[in-house]
């Protein structure tokens, strides 16, 4: 857990751009091996940006599938309500100077690696449990446009937005530079870029660490050593320093005293934004 992976039971992962600098979490290790040429492809688990800000802090690129895309089968949850697996790679079209390009089926058209591990794992035999939508699965790097076709105007009938109050006080300046030089980019390679505006966005923050500690402390309570675990150790040898905190931070949203102030306000919070973004989408995309 966090978003450094200095808490790993692996010990401290390096950013292999510059080892004094950390690689982000809490997939850090999956985006560093990518990064370093050790792997194609690895999983990541994203609940609040695990896969997408180590793959920002790494350079490649962390894709976070729609929320019950794939199956979460084999995860050891941490909040439920979030959690999603997706994969990092080292491109979405692989450069042929690669070394291990020239043993991949895909090689003589590019690799569009993160389309094909999506297609991959998004396939019905893959969907083996309830954590999934059961939807025709898709070959997503199919639907990528070639290289030839992306020269001029790329992202032309694409719209993006901006929420206006993630940009204002309290961001570092440097920061803001880079969304707003971003967002030019977009424009000149042919997207729209909207400044829509969402009032209560800065309770969103607050209200997923109560869900998330919360959903955690409930979900870690199965390794007791009795259902899952050994006998032969306790919680206290099993979990870090960084679970623990989060274990206890939930048990404490949860309690009979707290769960009205804290969880219950939090799922309240987590419902209005819900609805305001959809409207917003309804509103402006007519999605």
């Amino acid at each position: 857990m966090g978003s450094t992976t200095e808490n790993s039971a692996f010990r401290v992962t390096r950013n292999p751009w510059d080892r004094r600098r950390v690689p982000g979490g809490s997939s850090g290790g999956s985006a560093a091996a990518v990064a370093q040429h050790q792997c194609i492809a690895a999983l990541g688990s994203d609940t609040g940006g695990s896969i997408r800000q180590p793959a920002s802090f790494c350079g490649v690129v962390g894709l976070k599938p729609t929320f019950g895309l794939l199956s979460r089968h084999g995860l050891m949850s941490y909040a439920s309500s979030f959690d999603c697996i997706g994969p990092v790679t080292s491109s979405v079209e692989v450069p042929f100077c690669f070394p291990w390009t020239s043993f991949s089926p895909y090689h003589r058209s590019g690799m569009k690696d993160a389309a094909i591990v999506l297609s991959v794992m998004s396939k019905p035999a893959q969907q083996i449990d309830s954590t999934v939508q059961m939807a025709l699965s898709s070959l997503y790097h199919e639907h990528l446009p070639d290289i030839e076709r992306l020269r001029t105007w790329p992202l032309l009938g694409r719209r993006f937005a901006i929420v206006k109050e993630t940009i204002g006080p309290g961001v570092d300046i440097s920061v803001v530079d880079r969304i707003v030089t971003a967002a030019r980019d977009i424009e000149k390679l042919g997207g729209v870029v909207d400044v829509i505006s969402c009032p209560s966005f800065h309770l969103g923050l607050p209200a997923y660490y109560i869900l998330a500690v919360s959903e955690a402390s409930s979900n870690l309570a199965r390794y007791d050593n009795i259902r899952f675990g050994t006998a032969d150790s306790s919680r206290s040898e099993d979990f870090g320093d960084e679970v623990k905190r989060r274990i206890l931070m939930g048990s404490y949203a949860l309690s009979a005293g707290h769960s009205d102030s804290y969880y219950k306000r939090a799922q309240e919070v987590f419902t209005t934004e819900q609805q305001h973004l959809h409207s917003l989408n309804m509103t402006l995309y007519n999605v």
